[in-house]
C-alpha cells in the first residue's frame, strides 16, 4: 500500500514538474495581450465549499476588472450552489502574466442530509494571470488571499490555488 502511494506521489509531482518547466521554458516568447474591453469566460473553484463554478472577467480598462461566477450542483440531499462578484486592479504587468489584487462578495448555500445552510462569504485576494504562446487569449489564473464565510459558524480561511485547480479563462 505504501508503494503504491509513494507511487501516485511521485506521478503528481511529475506532472506538476512538467507543467511548471512548459510554462517557464514558453515565457520568453509569450506576451500578453491588451485586456480593455474583453471579456472573458472560463471556470474557476475558490468559493469556500469545493464547487467548481462558470467564471466571467471583463476589463473596461487595462487596469480594472470586474469578475463574476456562479456554481451549483443540483445532487439530492446534497445540493450546493454559490455565486460571486468581484473587482481586481492590475498590480504590474510581464511579459506574458498580470498581476492583480481585489476582492468578490459572494452567498454559498449547501445541503447536507436534507439540512439546508447558507450565508455569505467576503474575500480578499491576489493572483496572476498567465499567458500561454501561442494561446494569447487563454489565461490559467491563480489565486490566493485570505477569506471570511458565515454559514453554519463564521469563520476566517486561506484562499490559494495549485497548477491543478488553476483557473481558465477565455478572452474574446
Amino acid at each position: 500500500m505504501t508503494n503504491i502511494l509513494r507511487g501516485s506521489r511521485s506521478a503528481v509531482s511529475a506532472c506538476i514538474l512538467g507543467i511548471l518547466t512548459f510554462v517557464m521554458l514558453s515565457a520568453s516568447t509569450a506576451s500578453a495581450k491588451e485586456l480593455t474591453n474583453r471579456l472573458g469566460i472560463g471556470v474557476k473553484n475558490n468559493n469556500s465549499e469545493e464547487l467548481p463554478a462558470l467564471a466571467t472577467v471583463y476589463y473596461p480598462n487595462s487596469e480594472l476588472a470586474f469578475t463574476g461566477s456562479v456554481g451549483i450542483d443540483t445532487k439530492k440531499n446534497n445540493s450546493k450552489l454559490a455565486f460571486n462578484a468581484g473587482v481586481r486592479k492590475i498590480l504590474f504587468k510581464e511579459t506574458n502574466m498580470n498581476f492583480y489584487y481585489g476582492g468578490q462578495a459572494g452567498y454559498v448555500s449547501y445541503e447536507e442530509l436534507a439540512v439546508k445552510h447558507s450565508g455569505f462569504e467576503l474575500s480578499g485576494l491576489f493572483g496572476a494571470e498567465f499567458f500561454l504562446p501561442g494561446l494569447e487569449s487563454l489565461a490559467l489564473t491563480f489565486e490566493g488571499g485570505l477569506g471570511i464565510t458565515s454559514l453554519d459558524t463564521v469563520r476566517f480561511r486561506t484562499i490559494g490555488d495549485h497548477p491543478l485547480r488553476a483557473g481558465i479563462i477565455f478572452y474574446f
